[in-house]
């Protein structure tokens, strides 16, 4: 994807897209706020942190998006309390709503991750999934984690897709689309309005303020990364112990395969049965990658990048 001209427009079009989608992204995206969900959140952060889990004072998530890191992380007792930060009104909006439902006080606030409005030396914990690639200036953004954090304080981030990793993921993305005519008419389902939109891959709209918002999730995507640049991101900022390291190549493959696949069809007709299968095979697909890969190949063959720092 060209880089849009400005940093202003990169926030636009992230702020216009995810207030519209934030509704439907929990559905859309699987994000659970149940046992499944709390154990993948874990699981994460065991990868990340080790066992047993620290406990942290006071959590400030970047990107918090509907949710899903710190609700996941409140009600298992790893935050005791915590801020959700994101650039979209209406993702918080969604935060607050399922906080509610699941039982968890969480605290929100709008605000652009490059400049943050909290005091120095707020926070034990700085943490993001799947945010890190919609920012446009990260040095601006690792300085902020930093300035932010008290001495010792821990910053974590996770599900940033690596350049390699999203060139591999560009095959099961491709077969789901040449395979997806057939799909439909086994499972009979409609094709969606639309679903052979652009790919992520084009130019730049230039009259992307002609777009609607959930149009514009082909030109969200900022980065790509290699480990080493993003672990120097951290690096560069002063944080210490920095360490960078990989996850699910399996499933992923056949997430993004199913992904494509039902991203074609209207989602009221995709069966039930189809679903248990894409999701159960995703989960099975992960210990697979857990046991097997992840560890002993290159994190940069993975889709996911995880990373962690301290101050």
């Amino acid at each position: 994807m060209a880089a849009p001209a400005s940093a202003e427009a990169i926030r636009d079009v992230n702020t216009r897209y995810h207030d519209a989608a934030a509704e439907s992204y929990d559905t859309k995206w699987g994000v659970d706020f149940g046992e499944i969900g709390r154990a993948q959140v874990r699981g994460k952060l065991h990868k990340l942190l080790g066992t047993p889990l620290p406990t942290f004072e006071h959590a400030l998530e970047i990107g918090c998006g509907t949710g899903y890191f710190t609700l996941n992380m409140l009600q298992d007792g790893v935050v005791r309390e915590a801020t959700a930060t994101d650039i979209s009104p209406g993702m918080l909006d969604v935060t607050r709503a399922n906080a509610e439902r699941v039982g968890v006080s969480v605290r929100t606030v709008a605000c652009d991750a490059e400049d943050l409005p909290f005091a120095d030396e707020s926070f034990d914990l700085v943490l993001g999934h799947a945010v890190l690639h919609h920012l446009p200036h990260l040095d601006r953004a690792f300085a902020e984690f930093k300035r932010v954090l008290k001495p010792g304080g821990q910053v974590l981030f996770a599900g940033e897709p690596s350049r390699t990793g999203d060139r591999i993921a560009a095959y099961p993305k491709g077969a789901g689309l040449r395979l997806a005519p057939v799909w439909r008419q086994i499972v009979g389902a409609r094709p969606a309005d639309g679903y052979d939109a652009p790919d992520g891959h084009g130019e730049w709209p230039r009259e992307h303020g002609d777009l609607d918002g959930e149009s514009l999730e082909p030109f969200v995507d900022v980065h790509a990364f290699v480990p080493d640049e993003l672990g120097a991101w951290a690096r560069d900022a002063g944080l210490r112990d920095v360490r960078v390291s990989g996850e699910e190549l399996l499933a992923n493959w056949f997430g993004w395969m199913n992904r494509t696949l039902e991203a074609t069809a209207r989602p009221d007709d995709i069966p039930w049965l189809w679903r248990q299968y894409a999701f159960r095979g995703y989960l099975l697909l992960q210990r697979v990658d857990v046991a097997l890969l992840e560890g002993r190949l290159p994190p940069a063959v993975f889709y996911n990048l995880m990373m962690t720092g301290r101050k």
